[in-house]
């Protein structure tokens, strides 16, 4: 099935493209770019720390440096309730990495937040004290909301004009947030801006994107996995997980609504989400270019999830196109994504290569009125 490209996507490009494949393809660019008006945004979630550095242009922004690392800092938080010092340690080493490229890159604005494991863990208000002192870096523990608030608006330009109903799904290490939004009472070329609107808040806006319900599940990929670690058999443990994962829906309002296909559209941003499409694509190298904006059925998502489970543990370790950092989450995250197409069937799950950092990115620029629209009131 040909990916439909969404409203917005040949615009969204020059956010997407490496600085190296930008700097080739305009020999315009003024000189000093690369050194000026910088922004940078960190997301330290359960799993992983990741940073992009981007400077604005037009109504999008380019990515001039990236960096992100496999930290573990949820690890046996499930069983503790602390971080422990060997994940606090890791990542800190990776936080001295964000910081010598933001000093690098002369960032004067960003913002760094840390997301579900420090909102669970006692000593997380200890461990950013401690991050500050020997970093410098200052680095916030947002509210579920503000997580799924900004997921959301990353995804914007992924929407497509027909959608009327739409779900967005983030799935993490440590949560998973669901936001429902109705566009109906949007004109079509407006739907991707309304949604970027909802920067400041979930509150209803008069002939704007109207948010239905959200919900931030305390499940992801690694407290998923952690919850069934003591079940041996594969095909068991998978089923337990997303019969697990579905049980914890039943408080989000539109759960139980019959939804038509027509009309409606679920975008899915995670490392989870991309590595079923890779999968999907048949990438034995991951390419963003052919993952990002990709438009998968609830049978072809299927038919993936199957193929992993044939694989087995040890299959899934070895297969290139799951790569060996995620393999021993991937079945947890596809536990999450199998229930979600169990619930809400679709012809239209919108693969998103983005997320919290795009997000923090659009709201830190947006406020300053440095893209191209202005501000997004």
């Amino acid at each position: 099935m040909a990916p439909e490209r969404p409203l917005g996507a040949d615009a969204m490009q020059t956010a997407v493209e490496a600085p190296r494949a930008f700097r080739e393809t305009d020999p315009s660019a003024p000189p000093g770019l690369w050194s000026k008006g910088l922004y940078a945004a960190v997301d330290l979630g359960t799993n992983a720390c990741r940073m992009l550095i981007a400077q604005p242009r037009g109504s999008q922004f380019v990515v001039v440096d990236s960096f992100s690392k496999t930290v573990q800092l949820g690890a046996g938080l499930e069983a503790s309730g602390r971080l422990g010092r060997a994940s606090m340690g890791r990542t800190m080493q990776a936080l001295r990495i964000c910081q010598k490229k933001i000093e690098q890159h002369g960032v004067t604005r960003m913002r760094f937040v840390a997301t579900e494991a420090c909102r669970r863990a006692r000593n997380s208000k200890e461990f950013m004290r401690q991050v500050r002192r020997e970093t410098g870096l200052v680095v916030e523990i947002i509210p579920a909301e503000e997580e799924a608030r900004l997921a959301v608006i990353s995804c914007a330009p992924l929407v497509n004009r027909s959608t009327e109903q739409l779900l967005v799904v983030d799935i993490g290490g440590g949560s998973t947030e669901l936001v429902w939004i109705d566009l109906s009472g949007v004109a079509p070329d407006d739907r991707p801006h309304s949604i970027m609107r909802l920067h400041r808040g979930f509150q209803v806006e008069p002939a704007g994107a109207r948010v239905v319900d959200w919900i931030s599940v305390p499940l992801g990929v690694a407290t998923l996995k952690d919850q069934f670690q003591d079940v041996e058999d594969d095909a068991a443990r998978f089923a337990l997980m997303s019969w697990f994962f579905e049980e914890n829906l039943a408080s989000f309002s539109p759960y139980a609504s019959a939804q038509k296909r027509e009309g409606f559209q679920i975008i899915g941003t995670s490392g989870t989400v991309t590595t079923v499409a890779a999968s999907y694509l048949g990438l034995r190298r991951y390419d963003r270019t052919k993952v990002d904006g990709l438009q998968m059925t609830s049978d072809q998502i299927d038919s993936v999830i199957r193929e992993y489970l044939s694989l087995g543990p040890e299959g899934r370790r070895t297969d290139p196109r799951i790569g060996r950092d995620r393999h021993t989450l991937i079945m947890s995250g596809a536990a999450i994504l199998q229930a979600l197409m169990r619930i809400w069937p679709t012809d239209r799950l919108s693969v998103a290569d983005r997320g919290l950092r795009e997000g923090l990115l659009y709201a830190q620029m947006s406020a300053d009125g440095v893209l191209e629209d202005g501000p997004f009131e």
